[in-house]
C-alpha cells in the first residue's frame, strides 16, 4: 500500500500540537486544582481586592451655641464628587456630559486626568448639594463616585464671623473659636468594610471597623441678642463716621464672659469666596493701639495707691500746657487748680502727667501690669497680642509723662475691657472668657474693693453733663467711663489727621454688670473726638443691652419719658 508523500510528517506535527495542548490543559487544570484546594487564599485575596473596599463614615462637627442655646455654627451634610482616573479613562467620551452637570469645563477634568493617571482617588467637586450630587451619579459614568461630608454653616453670618472664625473644606477650624476649640468640636470619622460591584457601588456591608464619633458641642459666653445690638451699632457708627475700622466688646463684669464682640469690616463666613485676611481677623484681640486718655484712670489709681493723693488733691494745670524735655503737653483749656476727680472729668493731660512725674516709675509700671497691660489676657483666643508696655527702667521723664495719658504704650480692646473689668468687679481680676463657665469663676484681688469703688465714683463724673463722656449717658443708669482720643502711630511717627476714638464704660456704676469698649479707627467725617464718635455707640448698645438682660435701673432721677423699643438685634 502506497502512502501519500508527506503524510507521516503531517501526523507527526499533529501529534506534537495535540501533545502541547494536552500538557497545557493539564498544567492549567493542575494549577486550578492547586489554587482551589491547596492554596485557595490567593484567589480569595484577589477577589477581596477587587470587591472589598474600606469606606470612611463621616462624623459631623459639634455645634457652637450661644449662652442661651441658640446655634451659631452647625455642620450640614453635603456630597463630594470624586473619580477614579483609571476607570473613567474607559468613558472618556462622556466627560463633556459630566463637566456640564458639575458646572465645570471639560478641559479641567481632562487636566486632572492627565495629572493623576496613576491614582485611584481624585476630587472633582467638594461640598455639593446632595440633590445635585445625585444628578451626577444618575449619569452612571464609570469611575465617578460620591462621598458624604459636612460643610459648616453660620446662621448669624457676618455678625459673629470674627469671633467664631471658620473651617476649611475638610471642616477643620482655621480661625477664631473654630480653631482654638478644634479638638473639642472635631468629629472622628468611622470606617466600614463593604462589597462593591464592578462599577464601584456599595452593595453589601461586611463589617464595621470603627464607629464614628461626632464632635462635642461648644456653649460659648456670647449672647446673640447683645451681639446683634453691638454689631449693628458699630457698623452704623463706622459708616456714619467714614471710619477705616472699628471694634466693640461687651463683657459680663462679674464673670469675665464675653457677651458680644464685633468688628468692622466684617465678612460672611458662609461665602468662601468672601474670605479676605484683612476682614476676618478679630481686631478686638489682634490689633494694638495707643489708647490715649482711657489710660488716665490707671495713672490716678497709681497715685491713690502711693498714699500721697486722694480724689480731692489739687493739681495746678495753669496755663493749660506743660513743657518737659523739649515736649509740650497740652490741655483743651486752662483748667487752673483742679482735683484728681476733675482731671478725669475734663481729661487733663497736664494734670495726669504732673501726677505721674511725682510717682516712682516702678509704682506706675506695677499698677499698669496689675491691670493686665503688657501681656495677653489668657482668653485663649488665637492670635491675641500682648500689647506693649516698656520696662520702667528704660523710661525717660518724657516717656513717663506720656504713658500717663496713653501714649508710648499699646493695648488691645480686649486688654482695655479686662482692665476696666477689674475696676467694675471691686478690684478682682478674672481672665476674660469666650466659654460659658459651669461654675462661678474665682479671680485674684489686685486692688482693694474700696479703691475700685472710689475710682468708679470718680469715673461717673466723666459721663456727667460737665464731663467729656456725657454722650455715653444712659437714661435710668449711673454710668462710669472714660473717653480716649489718640493719634494713630504709623512708620515711626504719628498721622496728623487720623485718630483712634475710644470709650470704655461700666454699667450700672453702683452695681456693675457690664463693661463695654468701643474703638473707632480713623473717622473721616469731621468728628474724631471719642466724646462724639465712640461715646454715643456705648450709649446706644447699653440702652438695649441693659434692658434685654433685665438689669434694673439704679438712677431713677435720671429716667426720662423716652420710650425704648428693643428687639432681637435691633434697638431704637
Amino acid at each position: 500500500m502506497n502512502r501519500e508523500p508527506g503524510a507521516s510528517s503531517w501526523n507527526w506535527r499533529s501529534l506534537l500540537v495535540l501533545g502541547i495542548v494536552s500538557l497545557t490543559a493539564a498544567a492549567l487544570s493542575g494549577r486550578a486544582i492547586y489554587l482551589q484546594t491547596l492554596d485557595n487564599r490567593f484567589l480569595q485575596d484577589q477577589g477581596k481586592e477587587r470587591h472589598l473596599r474600606v469606606l470612611q463614615i463621616p462624623a459631623h462637627r459639634g455645634m457652637i451655641l450661644d449662652r442661651n442655646g441658640q446655634p451659631m455654627a452647625v455642620s450640614t451634610p453635603v456630597d463630594s464628587i470624586w473619580m477614579d482616573p483609571q476607570e473613567i479613562a474607559s468613558a472618556i467620551g462622556r466627560i463633556p456630559q459630566l463637566a456640564k452637570t458639575l458646572g465645570m469645563h471639560s478641559h479641567e477634568i481632562l487636566k486632572l486626568l492627565a495629572q493623576n493617571r496613576d491614582k485611584e482617588f481624585v476630587y472633582l467637586v467638594r461640598g455639593m448639594d446632595p440633590y445635585v450630587a445625585q444628578r451626577v451619579l444618575a449619569l452612571d459614568i464609570p469611575g465617578v463616585y460620591s462621598q458624604r461630608e459636612y460643610r459648616r454653616y453660620y446662621p448669624a453670618g457676618e455678625v459673629t464671623s470674627q469671633v467664631l472664625g471658620f473651617t476649611n473644606v475638610d471642616d477643620l477650624g482655621q480661625e477664631g473659636l473654630e480653631l482654638s476649640y478644634n479638638s473639642w468640636l472635631r468629629g472622628i470619622p468611622g470606617a466600614e468594610r463593604v462589597i462593591v460591584d464592578r462599577f464601584g457601588h456599595s452593595v453589601q456591608d461586611v463589617e464595621s471597623l470603627r464607629t464614628p464619633r461626632p464632635g462635642k458641642d461648644l456653649v460659648t459666653s456670647i449672647d446673640l441678642r447683645v451681639q446683634y445690638l453691638a454689631y449693628r451699632a458699630l457698623k452704623q457708627a463706622v459708616l456714619e463716621q467714614g471710619a477705616e475700622s472699628g471694634s466693640i466688646i461687651v463683657m459680663d463684669a462679674r464673670t469675665g464672659e464675653i457677651l458680644a464682640m464685633a468688628n468692622q469690616p466684617s465678612f460672611n463666613p458662609n461665602n468662601r469666596e468672601d474670605y479676605q485676611p484683612r476682614a476676618y481677623r478679630n481686631r478686638a484681640v489682634t490689633d494694638q493701639f495707643e489708647p490715649g486718655s482711657s489710660m488716665k484712670p490707671f495713672t490716678i489709681m497709681a497715685a491713690l495707691l502711693s498714699g500721697r493723693y486722694t480724689p480731692n488733691t489739687y493739681i495746678n494745670t495753669t496755663p493749660g500746657y506743660y513743657k518737659i524735655a523739649g515736649y509740650t503737653i497740652r490741655d483743651d483749656a486752662d483748667y487752673g487748680d483742679i482735683d484728681l476727680t476733675t482731671i478725669l472729668e475734663k481729661s487733663s493731660n497736664v494734670g495726669a502727667s504732673k501726677i505721674a512725674l511725682t510717682l516712682q516709675p516702678q509704682l506706675l509700671w506695677n499698677t499698669l501690669t496689675a491691670f493686665g497691660f503688657g501681656h495677653v489676657t489668657d482668653s485663649g483666643f488665637p492670635g491675641e497680642v500682648p500689647g506693649y508696655l516698656p520696662d520702667y527702667r528704660s523710661w525717660s521723664q518724657a516717656r513717663q509723662a506720656t504713658i500717663s495719658y496713653g501714649y508710648g504704650i499699646a493695648v488691645t480692646a480686649l486688654q482695655l475691657a479686662n482692665a476696666y473689668d477689674i475696676i467694675a468687679d471691686n478690684g478682682v481680676s478674672i481672665p476674660p472668657t469666650f466659654v460659658h463657665p459651669d461654675a462661678p469663676p474665682t479671680g485674684q484681688q489686685v486692688i482693694s474693693a474700696n479703691m475700685a469703688v472710689t475710682l468708679r465714683h470718680m469715673l461717673e463724673t466723666v459721663v456727667s453733663n460737665e464731663g467729656t463722656g456725657k454722650l455715653a449717658n444712659v437714661a435710668g443708669y449711673h454710668i462710669a467711663g472714660k473717653t480716649g482720643t489718640a493719634h494713630i502711630a504709623e512708620n515711626g511717627g504719628y498721622l496728623p489727621n487720623d485718630y483712634y476714638s475710644v470709650f470704655t464704660g461700666i454699667a450700672p456704676a453702683t452695681d456693675p454688670r457690664l463693661v463695654t469698649v468701643v474703638v473707632i479707627r480713623a473717622p473721616s467725617r469731621g468728628q474724631y473726638y471719642a466724646a462724639t464718635v465712640a461715646a454715643p455707640v456705648f450709649a446706644r448698645v447699653m440702652s438695649g443691652a441693659l434692658r434685654l438682660l433685665d438689669i434694673p435701673p439704679d438712677d431713677l432721677s435720671n429716667l426720662t419719658t423716652t420710650a425704648y423699643v428693643v428687639r432681637l438685634g435691633h434697638a431704637s
